[in-house]
């Protein structure tokens, strides 16, 4: 299993690029499935999620042909309709094949999601609003089965006690544009990409408004065709290299970085004493570029994760850990996923001085951070412990890094490439060759 093994106390400087994002591309994907006709996806990171998800469409009856960051996509009328437990329980962003291939065969059997260890997320919002557009759904051993004659449209509420839904909002806004009618959705996730997907979806065929919105308007039609689109901007990598630029004391330029959906973080970057300009004012701020720097003594701030434009509880953990080195006491709130916080743990063996209550974190800053073995449980812990690794004396030694892989395009050689000292190894291989030499020694102690 691999790992990271890190020596920190560089700093950051350079120019980097941000990948495309992983969280639109998958339900776009997905949505590849009820065209009739290629699909050309654009920018594309090579991602172990993106490789799962082509598998699963594979598996599905679409062809599939890649190059480079591009994916073409063709699903034949014979596909498949059953997404098997073997492939989906790699990932939770699975679950938005359902709608699609409702739509297209009038059957989906998917079952039932796995993907981070970060608290509860019940599909019931997924099954609630494809029940309103007309689907019949039953469970049967761990998987969903959801049958329509004709999806119908209809006024659909996607409120739940943590928010909006975003893979529930993608679902529902794919069965909607082929079903009859006029599909309303109330308390639809406002996401970006929630509303990528839906340009892409209008590029199709399909007729949406309102997307970015708590309320969005699908006017369904009879067949969408395939199209050529360019996936957004990752804004999680995105926020997590301005945070590594930010934690090592750096002087780092990010281009395509997408101001207009950061918003929120950059304004508690910019109160903790970090520096964002942005350099280019002629492109879109869905593309521009910024560089990030940041004063040596940091301001300590409060931050509540919130649906967006709020703080995404995707950055908490990372910028969590920048607080570590503020001069206070930060108060950190999670109100999407309130057990998200198996990184708190980790940190505070590397000195950091966290303590929880509930959805709440306190955090004392502390002067230093000191290099320690960690072990990611899921995909943004891993992400706040890299970087902790970036700014600890010290090494610090990662495990379980496949966490990281699936939403991190080459990590350490994106930091490396401005800097750092990141070396990826394979832990069991280390542990396999360091046991005869234990062995020796207490044999040689014992004689």
């Amino acid at each position: 299993m691999d790992a990271f093994r890190i020596t920190g106390g560089t700093r950051l400087n350079g120019r980097i690029r941000v990948d495309g994002s992983k969280n639109a591309a998958l339900p776009e994907m997905a949505a590849a499935l009820m065209a009739k006709g290629p699909v050309q996806l654009r920018g594309l990171p090579a991602l172990s999620d993106i490789d799962n998800m082509a598998r699963l469409m594979a598996e599905l009856g679409c062809q599939i042909e890649r190059d480079g960051q591009d994916l073409r996509m063709v699903t034949s009328d014979d596909g498949s309709w059953h997404a098997r437990y073997d492939i989906v329980r790699t990932m939770r962003a699975s679950i938005c094949v359902l709608g699609p291939l409702l739509a297209r065969y009038g059957q989906a059997r998917v079952a039932m999601p796995g993907g981070c260890a970060i608290g509860d997320r019940p599909v019931d919002l997924h099954l609630r609003g494809l029940e309103a557009l007309g689907a019949r759904i039953e469970l049967d051993g761990g998987d969903i089965i959801a049958r329509a004659d004709r999806l119908r449209g209809n006024t659909v509420f996607l409120g739940g006690p943590f928010g909006s839904t975003v893979l529930g909002t993608a679902n529902v806004m794919c069965a909607a544009t082929l079903a009859e009618g006029v599909t309303v959705i109330e308390s639809a996730a406002c996401e970006p990409e929630i509303s990528d997907l839906a340009v892409m979806l209008n590029s199709m065929g399909a007729s949406i408004t309102g997307a970015g919105t708590p309320r969005i308007t699908i006017r369904g039609c009879t067949e969408l065709s395939g199209c050529d689109h360019r996936v957004m901007p990752d804004r999680i990598v995105a926020g997590t290299l301005a945070i590594a630029s930010a934690i090592t004391n750096g002087d780092v330029t990010l281009e395509d970085f997408p101001l207009d959906h950061l918003l929120a973080v950059v304004d508690r970057l910019q109160a903790t004493g970090v520096r964002v300009q942005r350099l280019d004012e002629l492109e879109p701020p869905g593309r521009c570029t910024i560089k990030v720097t940041s004063e040596r003594r940091l301001k300590p701030v409060l931050f509540t994760t919130q649906p967006y434009p709020g703080f995404p509880t995707d950055l908490q953990a990372q910028m969590m850990t920048l607080l570590c080195f503020a001069d206070g006491n930060s108060i950190v709130t999670e109100k999407i996923f309130p057990d998200r916080f198996l990184h708190v743990s980790e940190l505070t063996r590397m000195g950091a001085q966290l303590y929880r209550q509930g959805g709440t974190v306190v955090v004392q800053g502390v002067n230093r951070l000191v290099g320690a073995p960690v072990m990611a449980s899921d995909l943004r812990g891993s992400a706040s412990l890299v970087l902790a690794g970036l700014a600890a004396e010290g090494t610090t030694t990662v495990s379980r890094i496949y966490h990281l892989d699936r939403g991190y395009k080459d990590l350490e050689l994106q930091l490396n490439s401005l800097g750092a000292d990141i070396e990826r190894f394979n832990a069991d291989a280390e542990d396999t060759a360091e046991t005869p030499k234990t062995e020796s020694t207490r044999t040689s102690s014992a004689t």
